[in-house]
C-alpha cells in the first residue's frame, strides 16, 4: 500500500512520513490520491505503520557492528519523539502474523517499564482516558487486538503469543522466567536499572536470535554507555521536534521557550547524552560507588521528609521537591525516596504526608523562604497531628549543599535505588548555577539537602555545664 507515496521530489525531509507527504499535497492532489484507494485500502490506513511511522521509527534490518543480527536498538529520542508508538508498533510485528490466528516471529516477549502504573498506563495504554495513547492496545486492529489481564501481568495475542509484563523497580521478577525478545521502555530512569537489566539479560534465551528494543530519553549512566558500546548494539536518535506535527503547538512553543539552549534541552529535547558538569559538587560515578539495594540498608534511627516547595502554579511552575532520607547508627544518610513533581499546595502536601507515613517518619522539614507558614498551613490542613519543622535559607545554595556534597565525597550517604531527575540536579549543579540558564530550578536538589542537614549537619545542643561548689 502507498508504495508510491513520499516523491523523490518531495520537499520534506528524507525521514518524514507518508502521512506527512500526504498532508502536505494541495486539497486537490490529496483528494485526488485518496480517491485511488479501495475502499479496504482506505480501512486499513488506521493501522498501516508504514504509512503513519517516520523512517526513523522502523526497526533496523541490517546487521550490527560485529556482523551479526543486532541483540538491541537502542532509541535515545526526546521527549514526544514517539517512543512508545515506535515500540509498541514493533511489539506488534513480532508478535503478530498476517492473520489474527497466524504465528507472528515471537512467542514470549517481556514488557518492561519504570514502574507498574507506567506499564499499564503507557506501554499497555489500558484506554481509561478515551482516545488518549499510543500502547499496545492502541495500535493492534480490533482481530489482532491482544487481551490484558492485569491480574497475571500478561497480555495474550488470538494467535497465543504471550508477553508478561514488569517493571524495574522490581528486578527480581525478572529472575527466572525465559523470552524470546523483550522491549524495555525509559530504561535509563528505572530506579533497579542494572539489576533489572542483568535479570533480563539471563531470562532472554529463547529463540534463534533473542532482541531487545530499548526506547529511552538518555541519561549519562553507566548502563546506558554499557550498551551503547555493545557492538550488538544500534542505535537510533531522535529529537522532540521531528514529531512536532502529533504534539500540540503550545507544548512545542513551551519547551522551546523554556529549554531551548539550555543543558536540560539539549538532553530532554535533543537526546544529547551529557556527562558530568565540570566543577559539579557531585560526580555519577561518585553517587553510583555508594549506591545500595534496599535490603542492604540498615535500621534507621530516624528519618524525615524534606519539602522545598514551590509558590507558583500553571505550565511555568517549578517543582516542589520532596525528598525522604534517613540516618542510621554509623551516621550514614540514605536517601530513600524522591516525591518530587509539579503539583498544587494541597497536592504536594498530601504526596508529602503520604511518604512520611509510609516511611514511618518523624518529622517533616519544609522550607519557608518564599511561602513562610504557608507550608506549615497547608500541611496541617491535611494533616493536623504531622510532626513539622520550618526551616529558613540564611545562605545561598551553593554554601549550604558544600557541606552535603562532603558528605558523598566521605562515602556515608547512599542512594537506595536510583533517582534519575535527582541525581541529574546534583550533577550539573555548580558553584556558579543559573536557574535562567539551566531552564530550571533544583528544587529535588534542595530538599535533599535540607534532609541530610537536617539528619547529619545539625549542630547537636550544648551539653549543660554546672557549676562546682
Amino acid at each position: 500500500m502507498l508504495a508510491s507515496a513520499s516523491p523523490q521530489n518531495s520537499p520534506l525531509s528524507p525521514n518524514a512520513s507518508k502521512a506527512e507527504w500526504l498532508s502536505s499535497l494541495s486539497p486537490a492532489e490529496r483528494n485526488s490520491f485518496l480517491a485511488s484507494l479501495s475502499p479496504a485500502e482506505t480501512d486499513a490506513l488506521e493501522f498501516d505503520w508504514s504509512f503513519w511511522g517516520r523512517k526513523n521509527q522502523f526497526a533496523p534490518t541490517g546487521p550490527a557492528r560485529n556482523g551479526k543480527p543486532w541483540q538491541n536498538w537502542l532509541i535515545l529520542a526526546g521527549r514526544g519523539f514517539g517512543k512508545t508508538r515506535t515500540g509498541a508498533e514493533w511489539v506488534r510485528e513480532q508478535m503478530c502474523g498476517p492473520t489474527p490466528l497466524a504465528a507472528g516471529r515471537r512467542a514470549h516477549m517481556a514488557i518492561i517499564a519504570e514502574t507498574a502504573k507506567d506499564a499499564r498506563d503507557v506501554m499497555v495504554g489500558d484506554g481509561r482516558v478515551a482516545g488518549e495513547g499510543s500502547g499496545l492496545l492502541q495500535v493492534h486492529p480490533k482481530d489482532f487486538r491482544p487481551t490484558y489481564e492485569p491480574s497475571k501481568r500478561r497480555l495474550t495475542w488470538p494467535n497465543g503469543a504471550i508477553a508478561s509484563i514488569y517493571n524495574g523497580s522490581e528486578p527480581d521478577q525478572l529472575r527466572g522466567p525465559q523470552h524470546d525478545s523483550a522491549w524495555a521502555d525509559e530504561l535509563a530512569k528505572w530506579q533497579y536499572a542494572q539489576e533489572a537489566w542483568d535479570q533480563l539479560q539471563f531470562g532472554l534465551r529463547l529463540g534463534n536470535n533473542p532482541q531487545c528494543l530499548i526506547s529511552t530519553t538518555p541519561r549519562p549512566i553507566k548502563l546506558i554507555k554499557d550498551i551503547l558500546a555493545d557492538e550488538g548494539t544500534l542505535v537510533t536518535s531522535g529529537s522532540t521536534l521531528e514529531n512536532a506535527n502529533n504534539l500540540a503547538p503550545q507544548f512545542v512553543s513551551t519547551i522551546n521557550r523554556k529549554y531551548a539552549g539550555t543543558r536540560l534541552g539539549r538532553q530532554e529535547i535533543y537526546a544529547e547524552i551529557l556527562d558530568d558538569v565540570p566543577g559539579a559538587l557531585w560526580q555519577r560515578a561518585q553517587i553510583d560507588k555508594l549506591r545500595v539495594k534496599p535490603q542492604d540498608v540498615p535500621k534507621l534511627i530516624r528519618i524525615v521528609v524534606a519539602i522545598d516547595p514551590a509558590v507558583t502554579s500553571g505550565e511555568d511552575a517549578d517543582e516542589t521537591g520532596i525528598i525522604a532520607a534517613g540516618i542510621d547508627a554509623n551516621d550514614h544518610g540514605y536517601i530513600l525516596e524522591d516525591g518530587s513533581g509539579v503539583f498544587q499546595p494541597s497536592d504536594w502536601a498530601t504526596n508529602a504526608i503520604a511518604i512520611y507515613k509510609a516511611r514511618g517518619a518523624d518529622r517533616i522539614i519544609g522550607e519557608t523562604n518564599n511561602g513562610g507558614d504557608m507550608v506549615e498551613n497547608t500541611i496541617r490542613v491535611v494533616d493536623r497531628n504531622v510532626s513539622y519543622r520550618g526551616v529558613h535559607a540564611s545562605r545561598g545554595k551553593v554554601i549550604r549543599a558544600e557541606p552535603v556534597s562532603a558528605l558523598y565525597e566521605q562515602g556515608r550517604v547512599h542512594h537506595v535505588g536510583a533517582f534519575p531527575q535527582l541525581e541529574d540536579q546534583m550533577c550539573a549543579f555548580t558553584q556558579d548555577f543559573d536557574r535562567d540558564t539551566a531552564g530550571y530550578s533544583p528544587d529535588r536538589m534542595d530538599a535533599l539537602v535540607w534532609a541530610i542537614s537536617e539528619l547529619m549537619l545539625k549542630e547537636p545542643a550544648p551539653k549543660p555545664v554546672f557549676a562546682r561548689y
